[in-house]
């Protein structure tokens, strides 16, 4: 299934592809040049639909659990000040998402939208830290009865566009897509100090499945 996040660009080049190979028949012979065209637009077809992709997941029932809301690379697990919403030390976990990742981002806990930022920025590599800092992205709060979390949809080097379908006061559930990112990109989650945390940074998270944390 493509995501409806990307329906845009999706079928823009997929309309591109299909002109491209219309004209190769109509106006180039059997030879090289067909041949190029029918490979170029074909792996350019096949990598936009592996990253539109959007496959479903089944969420864990852990009553505390804090559910991964992007699938990749876990890279930093460390504890950090954050003054955004939480309000003092909290512990960070950051996913990087390469382009062959699925982009589309889940919500990490049942709860409430207390606190939505959207911050125009920079595009430094989203694997290195001050992109967390310095980079396009959205910061979004969340509450529930166990606590609060913290995360970022995080643009990457590649990424120009972050996509998010959420308002403050809006009830979530736990594992619900919200948006994506589109092309490398990151997300950083940040939950209690006191949290019990089940990833370390190597590990593979996935959208709606991991459970990268829970409450304590």
């Amino acid at each position: 299934m493509i995501t409806r996040y990307g329906y845009d660009v999706y079928f823009t080049v997929f309309g591109i592809c299909v002109a491209i190979i219309v004209v190769a028949v109509i106006l180039t012979e059997i030879g090289p040049m067909r041949y190029a065209a029918f490979i170029v637009s074909g792996v350019t077809l096949l990598f936009a639909t592996n990253f539109f992709r959007d496959p479903e997941r089944n969420t864990p029932s852990v009553e505390k659990g804090i559910i991964s809301p992007a699938d990749g690379k876990v890279i930093t697990v460390k504890e950090v000040e954050q003054p955004e919403y939480l309000g003092g030390r909290s512990i960070m976990i950051s996913i990087f998402m390469s382009p062959l990742n699925v982009h589309v981002n889940r919500n990490p806990i049942s709860g409430t939208v207390e606190y939505l930022r959207y911050v125009p920025g920079e595009y430094f590599a989203a694997y290195e830290d001050k992109a967390s800092e310095k980079n396009e992205q959205s910061v979004i709060g969340l509450k529930n009865k166990f606590g609060k979390i913290l995360f970022k949809q995080i643009a990457g080097f590649v990424a120009r566009r972050i996509v998010y379908e959420l308002k403050v006061g809006e009830s979530v559930t736990a594992g619900e897509r919200f948006g994506m990112i589109k092309f490398g990109s990151r997300v950083d989650l940040f939950v209690p100090v006191r949290s019990r945390i089940n990833v370390k940074v190597g590990d593979r998270a996935v959208a709606g499945e991991s459970v990268l944390a829970e409450f304590l």
